[in-house]
């Protein structure tokens, strides 16, 4: 089975709450990555999730640390938070690119899954700024310059166009609609097995000895409501069948 890394899908939350005259201010702390995991790990795979504000100090950063995992997956984490190191940001030290890092360690034989969100592809206001990294050389879609968010309220249901195709672990044809996605365009030679208002949904693709996809849409809430991943027996298969397919070990 395969061993994987999921950085991202946690944040923090501030809110004050005005009484009156009186104010305070509540934190909180939440992780999205449960339904994922989950699904996962009933399948067998080994999963090490590291929450989104310890990547800027703990992402993997050459080949030797990567190689302790088949897979990596982005979720709703910004390409900032790759490549910035405290030491690069906070000190105005040089040091190793993360994401190159990543780049050459998927095209000798790695493989790095990312999946949708406001922080994934450019995302919301195009933060998540993956566009003008060297990470967009290998994923199986081209990123857009600006905000792509596709928000879908009333829900979006995905048209699956190669229900056979082994990245989909036969999760059938009859998908919950999901509330949103990233849009992106699917890139030459590229196989895009699903999409969702005629956009891609999942792109795959090999680069170099390696392998890459894309899964535009959210693994949990709000863009991935509970009828998708948590109800939906067919969540599991989809998710499995891409660690499968990535992998292909």
């Amino acid at each position: 089975m395969a061993r994987i890394l999921i950085a991202g899908e946690s944040w923090m939350t501030t809110s004050t709450h005005v009484k009156g005259v009186d104010e305070f201010t509540v934190h909180s702390y939440v992780e999205g990555v449960g339904p994922l995991r989950d699904a996962l790990t009933a399948r067998g795979h080994h999963v090490v999730h590291l929450p989104a504000h310890r990547v800027p100090t703990e992402f993997p950063g050459d080949a030797e640390s990567l190689g302790g995992y088949d897979l990596v997956v982005l979720s709703d984490i910004g390409a900032n938070s790759i490549q910035l190191s405290p030491g690069v940001f906070e000190r105005g030290e040089p040091g190793p690119d993360r994401l190159a890092a990543l780049r050459d360690w998927v095209g000798g034989g790695g493989a790095v899954l990312m999946i949708g969100g406001y922080l994934s592809f450019s995302g919301f206001q195009a933060r998540a700024a993956f566009r003008q990294t060297v990470l967009a050389d290998l994923l199986p879609v081209e990123i857009l310059a600006e905000d792509d968010r596709v928000e879908c309220p009333a829900g979006a249901v995905p048209l699956v166009v190669d229900a056979a195709h082994a990245a989909l672990g036969g999760a059938g044809t009859a998908w919950p609609p999901l509330l949103g996605y990233n849009r992106v365009v699917a890139r030459d030679g590229a196989e895009v097995p699903a999409l969702i208002n005629g956009d891609p949904l999942v792109a795959l693709a090999p680069y170099g000895s390696g392998r890459a996809a894309a899964f535009t849409s959210d693994c949990s809430p709000h863009w991935a409501p509970v009828a998708f991943c948590e109800q939906w027996p067919g969540y599991a298969d989809l998710f499995d069948g891409l660690v499968r397919w990535l992998v292909r070990a």
